[in-house]
C-alpha cells in the first residue's frame, strides 16, 4: 500500500495564490521592506515576483534548489536538497533578504536556501511560503517557528496555477 497516493492534493487557483501572496505582503510591510528578494526557482518564482511587485522591492536575485526527484504528487525526495546556481545569489552583505518558496513540505529545502542567503552575507533573512505541506513537515520546531510568512497551511500534496496541472 503506497501511503503517499493516500494523502489528498489540493489544486490552488489564482485567486488562492492571489489571497497568500496579499497576506504574506500584508506581513512584510508591518515588519518593514527587505531590501532585496531571493527566490527559490522553479516554484517560488511566480509567487516572489508578485511579491516584488507590491512591495516595490527591486533587487531581486533566484537560487535553484532541488529536493523532489521530479514533479508528481508525493513524488520521491533526494536524500538533501540539491543547490544549482548559487552564484545566482550575488553579494548580500548586510541587505535584509526576503526568501520566497512556493511550498514548504519537509522544511529542508528552505533551511538550506536560507543557510546560502546567510552565507552569502545577508543580515537578516525572513522566509515566504505561500503553502506549507503540514503532511511532510518534519522540522524540530512547527511551521510557524520556521518560516516567517506562511500563506496557508495544507495537508497533503499542492498543485499549483503555474504548473498547468488542474
Amino acid at each position: 500500500m503506497n501511503v503517499a497516493a493516500d494523502l489528498p492534493v489540493t489544486c490552488m487557483d489564482w485567486a488562492d495564490i492571489e489571497g497568500q501572496v496579499r497576506r504574506i505582503a500584508d506581513g512584510v510591510e508591518r515588519d518593514g521592506l527587505p531590501q532585496a528578494i531571493v527566490t527559490v526557482l522553479r516554484g517560488g518564482g511566480t509567487p516572489a515576483v508578485w511579491l516584488s511587485h507590491l512591495l516595490g522591492v527591486r533587487d531581486f536575485r533566484a537560487i535553484t534548489i532541488t529536493h523532489t526527484l521530479d514533479d508528481s504528487p508525493h513524488a520521491p525526495k533526494g536524500v538533501q536538497p540539491a543547490a544549482l546556481d548559487v552564484a545566482g545569489l550575488g553579494d548580500l552583505s548586510g541587505l535584509d533578504v526576503l526568501l520566497v518558496d512556493d511550498v514548504a513540505g519537509s522544511g529542508d529545502t528552505l533551511a538550506a536556501a536560507v543557510r546560502l542567503v546567510t552565507e552569502a552575507g545577508a543580515s537578516r533573512v525572513r522566509s515566504a511560503v505561500c503553502v506549507v505541506n503540514e503532511d511532510n513537515w518534519t522540522g524540530g520546531l512547527p511551521p510557524a517557528a520556521v518560516v516567517t510568512y506562511i500563506g496557508t497551511l495544507i495537508r497533503g500534496w499542492v498543485v499549483f496555477p503555474w504548473e498547468g496541472k488542474q
